[in-house]
């Protein structure tokens, strides 16, 4: 309908005026045309019969004719887009899509149009009319009270439609206290009824300030409780009104009236509801005018919070106090009967099962510590009957244990509206609500302060370890979820195992709050008991197992990931096993593990998950072994053996499940073959999360998974996924661990990790990782690396960090040198990577990185001076001068602005030899010193071998010279002291751990041996830095190659024939001996004393971890540790290394898993160099001595000592994303061995049982 006939105007103007006599009392009644105004505005809302109306109904006709066809075509447009048929928050996005589509559309346009011209029209002709009709009713009605009245109608048509206005009256007082005395519960109804009606078209404000508003909201109150619905209802609409329509200052009046009126009405009605099976009709008269009046109560509680803090905090205490006031209301129940009394809570969770209210209230700081202060000091009852309604609920699941029918026990809420309950169903509800509050109660300290709590017939008091020990029993009861709906507020189960389950979880993810509530015996007893029993071979009282075992399993889980709770589990005896004994958490979980992967349980074994309950329980346990600390507790139980075996067995079965064919039944097949897929992804993923410490890493070798488990890393890495449900960030610390050692760099070129992260890099610095469109040019960066790269080149970093994982991929790996490359040829490997970004071997490749022609054609300096010039002469620098922080001067990396002509002014490095500001001057090395208690003690004993308080002696006597004259044990005195030493422990029994060696090799044999180019440059090397130290002579060359082929053959003798494709195991150790060479030096190259030195400390425990060369594939380890190609100064030094970092110096262990980066990877680059170019030679000597003298342990907490000593730097650079480079490039600066060695001796006090019996069981 697009057009307005005439006659069409003519019945347009009969029913506007028809219209505006029906509601002419609610227009004049109105104080000001604003008022009326807002009359007409929500008169659908206050008038019942407002649909009723002709004037309505044509309107909505016409509306119906112009747009239906529109609402429609929409509807479909957007139900085939989007799919949305469901109800919910898609239905109405829906409805406002269609919505605004129809109000954009021509048609919507061109009734508006239409419509605005008709009514102005009409309108004009009733104004016309006006005053013929006004003056005859003057002549009709004279004897009447005289009134004027001055209608006009405007049109300001807009999307809400006409507005009104009107001159009227405003409420008088006197109107207001006639209304207040018609009121009065001695009026008759009819009297009672309009005033209430007249009241509802009342603004709000108006009443609330009169003077006769006492009167008013007394006989309100009244009419609130009365059995007439026309009166009750009236009068709750007067509140809906006002709660809906006014500022806080008004309605929290408006709702602590009502608060009282519903509390009075519960103390004068005593309502009651039948218990056990037996129903409730909430339709009932007297419970439904409650239910009406709470549920306007529930929902001005769950909007308050929008906007009561723009309030004083008076106004919102007020609320908060009227509400706990109704909640506080408990009738004294007497024995247990038939019937028991309805209180306010049973209806409100009836109406909010799951304390929404409460939630909304508890979430802001504002409202939340009123709430806490009013349940300490007035209020307390409401949280004893919360308590009480969980302790009356585990109760009944305890009286009812052995019932088959689940219709009382267990309760789920849906979407389904119902007016019949049974009381079961009630109290279910109530304690639903309940357990909802108390579970936000209890993750704030001050709300955990109101336990413990005094319950009614309970002889102690109910604390908080209680509270969880009878949650945990409920959900023993009821573990799984329901069918049965209770409510009608949502379509959320609320099974009891899920309700406990969010409170337990919300617990787990604090550790102050965990550690007051779950962190206890009583929980951990009561968690475990079940398993106990499984395990010592009795059977669990568990109403379903296996359901209630994997839940048990995710708690166990959560605990596990804190610090704290691997604590409680490694090492507090909380358990009572067999035979009464006490004993570890961790114990019982893996055995009870180890029992299921074996299928040892059969009770467990039948059921219809055993899968995922092992799954849950390895999980657990994955929370243990992925710790260094954990793992040490763990690792006897051989758990990765029995992993690799369930894999290996789950692999060939699925490659025997049948490929399903037609005819056949294909989804039987397919379903097994997917659970067989996701067992052995578990597996898997169990099995590479031993590859999160050192120690775990070299077990994962040994189960022969290594290659699929990094393969099933770098599917999850690519899918940037996180580690577990638990473990909430990547698997970077994890590569990095695994790239350490040659058999994990290995697998990870393997699986195709490294030419995924070089394509990375190579896309990254050539195409910008960002794909978002620029609008402003990036700045030009001036830094060597962009940031923008920065990412990728640490991943880099990361992967190359070992020399090990170096050799295997640059090893035998020839070196391109191409004249040119296309554009789309892209790097795949390292060695392609330093082809195109390092290497500088040919003139093509000089003439492309510099650009010379350009540069001397715009008329630059004879040297270009940029960052990456800065840059490369730092780092020519670096490697071609020897020695520790202060014993050579590293050009900085950075050109210094603002110094004019001179931006650099160190000199340049591009030829030999290297500029002498770079060197410093030589430590002063004393190569006698006879006055020093040392000498006096090495010369008073003449053979100490037969004297065995002589090694205790020296360690004392060392320590002290240590801790006084460090500097004493230089040059001879130190070589004296360790020939000694040495000499000492080799010709003990008791200290001579490997069988003493014989060396003697023919000369001839000696001088055939051949050196490799790297052990070349390390003689190289070794005799620049002896020469600059002043031990040594240019002549010491021929020595210290003749002494490094002594060694390479006496070590040759002793290492294994291994069938290892490792390129590092194929022609002896990998690199450079530098601890030999450090020998050489520290007897001032004499080639005799050291070779004798070497031999003897070859027996010794110590050389296993401070000789990386004596030790590689050596016949001392068990074959298949031999030929892992992972030395024991990485799984077992550096293992020990991270886990006494992590209980020592927390915030360097964090620093690092933040970072990516591992301390283990750095120690190993430490070690294996025995600290060249990292400390001085002072302290690298007194790092060797202090091994010799003091054990090899000391050799991890040396590392621990250096990255305290460091922890400033490190918490620095981590921020700035430096670790790496900073470790790896920056000298120790300022480690001072004798200012660190009373806090050595603390570490060895605490961790030698441990550390050092580890490290003979090698």
């Amino acid at each position: 309908m697009s057009q307005l006939f005439a006659e069409d105007e003519v019945e347009l103007q009969s029913l506007v005026k028809q219209f505006l006599r029906s509601i002419s009392d609610k227009i004049s009644s109105a104080p000001s045309p604003e008022c009326a105004e807002e009359i007409l505005l929500h008169l659908e809302e206050t008038d019942k019969d407002f649909h009723n109306y002709e004037f309505v109904k044509y309107l909505r006709q016409y509306v119906e004719n112009a747009l239906g066809s529109v609402v429609e075509e929409e509807t479909n447009n957007l139900t085939r887009e989007d799919g949305q048929h469901a109800i919910g928050s898609g239905h109405d996005t829906l409805i406002h899509a269609v919505t605004q589509r129809t109000r954009d559309s021509a048609e919507y346009q061109q009734m508006i149009h239409t419509l605005k011209n008709t009514m102005i029209t009409v309108v004009e002709s009733l104004k016309n009319k006006f005053e013929d009709d006004q003056l005859r009713k003057e002549e009709m009605h004279h004897e009447k009270q005289h009134r004027q009245s001055n209608i006009q109608f405007t049109d300001n048509c807009s999307d809400s439609g006409s507005s009104f206005s009107q001159s009227y009256g405003f409420f008088r007082q006197e109107q207001l206290q006639v209304l207040a005395e018609k009121l009065d519960s001695n009026k008759p109804k009819e009297v009672r009824w309009e005033a209430l009606k007249v009241l509802c078209r009342a603004p709000t404000s108006d009443v609330l300030s009169c003077e006769s508003w006492s009167s008013l909201r007394r006989n309100l109150c009244v009419a609130l409780s009365e059995p007439d619905p026309d009166l009750s209802d009236n009068a709750l609409r007067f509140f809906a009104k006002s709660l809906s329509s006014s500022p806080l200052n008004v309605t929290r009046e408006i709702y602590t009236s009502l608060a009282k009126s519903v509390a009075s009405s519960f103390l004068s009605h005593k309502l009651s509801f039948p218990s056990g099976s037996a129903t409730i009709d909430i339709n009932r008269p007297e419970i439904s005018r409650l239910l009406k009046q709470i549920r306007l109560m529930n929902d001005f509680q769950k909007e308050v919070t929008n906007f009561w803090i723009r309030h004083p905090e008076k106004y919102m205490e007020e609320v908060i106090e009227s509400t706990f006031s109704l909640l506080s209301y408990h009738h004294e129940h007497g024995s247990p009967g038939t019937e028991r009394v309805l209180e306010p809570v049973h209806l409100l969770a009836l109406l909010d099962v799951k304390a929404t209210w409460f939630k909304k209230w508890m979430h802001g700081y504002y409202s939340r510590a009123v709430i806490l202060r009013l349940l300490e000091r007035k209020y307390k009852s409401v949280a004893v009957a919360a308590l009480q309604q969980c302790i009356k609920y585990n109760e009944s699941c305890e009286r009812f244990t052995n019932e088959t029918t689940e219709s009382g026990e267990q309760r789920s809420i849906g979407l389904v509206q119902r007016s019949v309950y049974s009381g079961k169903e009630l109290e279910y509800c109530c304690f639903v609500h309940s357990l909802c509050v108390l579970g936000k109660l209890v993750i704030y300290t001050n709300g955990r302060k109101l336990f413990p709590i005094k319950i009614r017939k309970y002889k102690d008091p109910v604390t908080l370890t209680d509270l969880i020990v009878i949650l945990l029993n409920i959900m023993f009861k009821h573990p799984r979820p329901l069918d049965r709906d209770c409510s009608h507020t949502g379509s959320d189960v609320v099974s009891p195992s899920t309700l406990v389950m969010e409170v337990l979880w919300m617990l787990c993810e604090q550790t102050e709050w965990a550690a007051e509530c779950l962190y206890q015996t009583p929980v951990i007893e009561k968690l475990l008991a079940p398993v106990i029993a499984l395990l010592n071979g009795q059977k669990a009282e568990l109403k379903s197992p296996a359901a209630t075992l994997s839940l048990i399993a995710d708690i166990l889980a959560r605990i596990a990931n804190t610090d704290r709770g691997l604590a409680l589990f490694l090492f507090e005896k909380n358990l009572a096993a067999a035979h009464s004994e006490r004993t570890f958490a961790a114990h019982i979980i893996v055995q009870f593990t180890q029992r299921l992967l074996d299928k040892e349980l059969p009770s467990l074994c039948e059921s219809d998950m055993p899968h995922s309950l092992c799954g849950a329980f390895i999980l657990v346990c994955r929370q243990m072994y992925n710790t260094c600390e954990g793992l040490q507790v763990l690792r006897p139980y051989g758990l990765h053996k029995a992993l690799a075996a369930a894999w290996k067995k789950t692999s060939t079965l699925s490659e025997r499940v049948q490929t399903p064919v037609p005819g056949g039944d294909a989804g039987s097949s397919t379903q097994e073959l997917q659970n067989m897929l996701i067992w052995e992804e578990t597996l898997l993923d169990s099995l590479l999360n031993f590859a999160a410490t050192p120690k775990g890493l070299l077990l994962l070798q040994q189960t022969g998974a290594i290659n699929e488990c990094v393969s099933y890393m770098f599917s999850r890495f690519t899918k940037k996924l996180q580690v577990s449900s638990c473990e909430k960030f990547g698997y970077g610390v994890m590569v990095t661990q695994v790239a350490a050692t040659a058999p994990g760099v290995v697998a990870l070129h393997s699986s195709g990790f490294i030419r995924a992260l070089v394509l990375e890099l190579w896309s990254v610095l050539e195409c910008s990782g960002d794909n978002i469109r620029v609008v402003r040019p990036k700045p030009t960066p001036i830094d060597p690396i962009d940031r923008s790269c920065l990412k990728s080149f640490l991943y880099l970093v990361n992967l190359l960090s070992s020399s090990q994982s170096v050799w295997e991929l640059l090893g035998r790996q020839p070196l391109a040198n191409k004249s040119e490359y296309t554009l789309r040829e892209m790097p795949t490997s390292i060695p392609d990577l330093i082809d195109r970004l390092i290497a500088m071997n040919s003139d093509v490749k000089i003439h492309s990185l510099f650009h010379y022609e350009e540069s001397h054609t715009f008329g630059l300096r004879n040297i270009i001076i940029d960052s990456l010039s800065v840059e490369r002469n730092h780092v020519l620098v670096r490697v071609s001068v020897v020695g520790g922080p202060s014993e050579r001067r590293l050009p900085p990396r950075d050109l210094q602005e603002g110094e004019g002509e001179h931006p650099y002014p160190w000199p340049w490095f591009s030829c030999y030899p290297v500029p002498r500001c770079y060197t410093l001057d030589p430590p002063d090395i004393l190569h006698t010193s006879p006055d020093s208690e040392i000498s006096a003690f090495l010369s008073s004993w003449k053979d100490p071998k037969n004297d065995g308080s002589w090694m205790e002696a020296c360690r004392t006597l060392y320590c002290k010279v240590m801790a006084s004259k460090p500097s004493v044990l230089t040059g001879k005195v130190l070589a004296d002291l360790l020939e000694k030493v040495v000499a000492h422990l080799s010709n003990s029994a008791s200290e001579c751990f490997f069988s003493p060696a014989r060396y003697k090799a023919e000369e001839k044999t000696v001088k055939n041996a051949v050196l490799s180019s790297v052990e070349q440059l390390g003689i190289n090397t070794c005799l620049k830095y002896g020469i600059y130290l002043r031990l040594l002579k240019e002549e010491a060359a021929n020595d210290l190659a003749l002494l490094m082929k002594h060694v390479k053959i006496f070590l040759s003798a002793q290492r294994v024939k291994t069938s290892s494709e490792l390129i590092t195991h194929q022609e002896g150790y990998p690199g450079h001996d530098w601890l030999a060479s450090t020998v050489f030096l520290i007897m001032a190259g004499n080639i005799e004393k050291s070779l004798c030195l070497l031999v003897s400390l070859s027996s010794l425990l110590t050389s296993a971890f401070i000789w990386p060369a004596r030790i590689h594939a050596s016949i001392h380890f068990p074959k298949e540790v031999a030929e892992s190609g992972i030395p024991p100064v990485y799984w077992c030094t550096a293992h020990y290394v991270e886990m006494l970092l992590k209980a020592e110096v927390p915030l360097v262990h964090s620093a690092f898993k933040m970072s990516g980066f591992t301390p283990s990877q750095m120690c190993l680059h430490w070690l294996i160099q025995c600290f060249w170019n990292y400390l001085d030679w002072t302290e690298i000597c007194h790092y060797i001595c202090t091994c010799v003298v003091m054990g090899p342990d000391y050799q991890v907490y040396m590392c621990v000592a250096i990255f305290k000593h460091l922890q400033p730097d490190i918490l620095q650079r981590t921020q700035s994303q430096e670790l790496q480079v900073f470790l790896k490039e920056e000298p120790i600066q300022g480690f001072s061995f004798t200012n660190h060695l009373e806090f050595m001796g603390v570490l060895e006090h605490k961790y030698r049982d441990i550390v050092l019996a580890d490290m003979k069981m090698i």
